[in-house]
């Protein structure tokens, strides 16, 4: 998973500073135009970025989902067994 992770973060850092570049190759250089500069980069590399790397936003969402799926499940196992453990210890439905 972090294989995924770090591949999505680099391609997303690599789409900013690519728009970033590409902006200021067409003209936005002087100091004054710097934060129109960053606004225009970050927001062309979200529109860039949800749409091209959709595969592994998805792959990424997965895999987390799955990890949390499987955590809730350990979680669930062991309060089953906790329970089971306090019923037994208080003499409880199982033991008449």
């Amino acid at each position: 998973m972090k294989n995924t992770v770090l591949r999505y973060s680099v391609m997303r850092l690599m789409i900013f500073f690519g728009c970033l570049i590409l902006f200021w190759l067409l003209g936005l250089r002087s100091q004054d135009q710097q934060p129109l500069l960053l606004v225009l980069a970050a927001f062309t590399s979200l529109v860039v970025s949800y749409f091209f790397l959709r595969r592994d936003r998805d792959a990424m969402s997965n895999r987390l989902a799955a990890k949390m799926e499987q955590r809730a499940a350990r979680r669930r196992e062991v309060v089953g067994e906790d329970e089971g453990a306090e019923d037994a210890e208080l003499g409880g439905p199982d033991t008449r």
